[in-house]
C-alpha cells in the first residue's frame, strides 16, 4: 500500500503560526508529514515524494512535469492566501486537483481595521493626539475643524470579494450610502447587499471615504492616480487595504500631501519599508505597517480553514470554506508574494 504523503511547504508562514494543536493533531489525521518550515523544501524531496503525494500546503511550484508524477495528488492549499503564477492551473482543473487558498481568513480582520482607519481620518484621533502631546490642542468644535462625521457619508467600495463585501456589513450601523465598482462582478450580487453598483468615476467623485480592497490583476496595476485622485471632492478620505500595486503610489502621495485628500495605507510597493523612505515623512498620509489581517486569530483561522477542507477533500467531497481557484480570473493575479507573517 502506498503512503498518504503530505507535503508541508509553508513559507513564510508555519505550522505553529498557523495551526493550533489540536488543528495540527487532525492534518496528522490525514497522512505522513514531510515539512520544511526553515526554508523552501528542495527540489530533490519534492520530486522523490510526488508520486506519493495527496496533499500540499504550501506555496510549492506545481508545473506540468511535477504534476504528472503527482498521480496520486488531491490538493494544493495555499496558505501564503494569494494564487501565484508557478502552478499549471488548467491541469489541476482537468485533473480534479483543487487549488484553494483560505484568504478569508483575513477578511474579518481587515475588515475591522479599514473601519479603525475611516474613523480616524474622518474625525482625526491620531492628529488630535499628536496636537495634544504637543501642546497645541484645540477644544470642542475648534478641536473638530476639518472633521466629518462617518456615520451617513457615502462611502465607496473598489474590489467587493471577501474583503469588501465583509467591509460592507461591519458598517451597516453607520447607515452608509455605499457605491461599489467590482468589473468582475455582475450588478446582482452587488445589489443583493444593499449597495450601489458604480462606475469608477462616479464612485470617485460621489464618495467622502473611498475604501480599496481590490486584488492586483493584468488589467488595473496602478489603475488608481492621479487624474482618479483629482476626481475625488476636497477632504475626502482614501483607504488602501489590499495591494499596493492597484495605486500609483507616488501620485498618491502627492494628492495627500497638497491637501487635496487625506490617506491611509496597510500596504506599500516593497515591504519592510525602507527608513529613508519619502512615505514615512509625506504630510496627509495615515501609516499602518501591513497589520490590518495579520491577528493571531486570523493566522490560525488559516489553518483550521485549510485543514477543514483538507478533512473534506479526502473523503472525496468538494471544500466549503477556501476561495478556490478559476481558470477564468486566476491567470489575471498579479499579486506579489508575501514575505513577511
Amino acid at each position: 500500500m502506498p503512503r498518504d504523503v503530505i507535503l508541508v511547504d509553508p513559507l513564510p508562514r508555519t505550522l505553529d503560526l498557523i495551526m493550533e494543536p489540536g488543528v495540527r493533531h487532525r492534518l496528522e489525521q490525514l497522512g505522513e508529514l514531510f515539512i520544511s518550515e526553515d526554508k523552501p523544501m528542495s527540489a530533490e524531496q519534492i520530486d522523490d515524494l510526488l508520486p506519493e503525494t495527496v496533499l500540499i500546503f504550501g506555496q510549492t511550484d506545481m508545473h506540468t512535469e511535477r504534476l504528472n508524477r503527482a498521480q496520486r495528488l488531491k490538493a494544493i492549499i495555499n496558505v501564503e492566501s494569494n494564487f501565484l503564477p508557478n502552478i499549471d492551473y488548467k491541469t489541476c482543473v482537468e485533473r480534479g486537483i483543487w487549488v484553494i487558498t483560505p484568504a478569508a481568513a483575513f477578511a474579518s480582520p481587515v475588515a475591522e481595521a479599514a473601519l479603525g482607519l475611516g474613523l480616524d481620518l474622518a474625525r482625526g484621533f491620531t492628529k488630535a493626539d499628536r496636537d495634544f502631546r504637543a501642546g497645541r490642542e484645540q477644544y470642542g468644535l475648534a478641536g473638530n475643524e476639518g472633521t466629518f462625521r462617518f456615520a451617513g457619508a457615502p462611502v465607496g467600495i473598489i474590489g467587493f470579494g471577501d474583503l469588501g463585501r465583509q467591509f460592507r456589513e461591519l458598517i451597516r450601523p453607520f447607515k452608509n450610502p455605499v457605491r461599489v465598482f467590482d468589473p468582475w462582478l455582475p450588478a446582482e450580487v452587488i445589489t443583493t447587499l444593499d449597495c450601489m453598483p458604480s462606475s469608477l468615476e462616479d464612485l470617485l467623485y460621489a464618495s467622502q471615504l473611498v475604501f480599496v480592497f481590490a486584488s492586483v490583476t493584468s488589467e488595473n496595476q496602478s489603475f488608481l492616480g492621479e487624474a482618479e485622485f483629482a476626481m475625488m471632492k476636497k477632504g475626502a478620505a482614501f483607504l488602501l487595504m489590499s495591494r499596493a500595486a492597484v495605486v500609483d503610489f507616488p501620485a498618491m502621495i502627492a494628492a495627500a500631501a497638497s491637501g487635496h485628500i487625506r490617506v491611509a495605507t496597510d500596504v506599500f510597493p516593497q515591504e519592510p519599508v525602507e527608513l529613508d523612505d519619502p512615505v514615512r515623512k509625506a504630510p496627509g498620509i495615515l501609516l499602518s505597517a501591513h497589520r490590518s489581517g495579520g491577528t493571531r486569530d486570523a493566522f490560525y483561522a488559516l489553518g483550521s480553514m485549510a485543514v477543514a477542507d483538507a478533512e473534506l477533500i479526502m473523503r472525496g467531497l468538494p471544500p466549503q470554506l477556501c476561495r478556490r481557484a478559476d481558470l477564468a480570473t486566476v491567470n489575471r493575479l498579479r499579486s506579489k508574494p508575501v514575505d513577511i507573517s
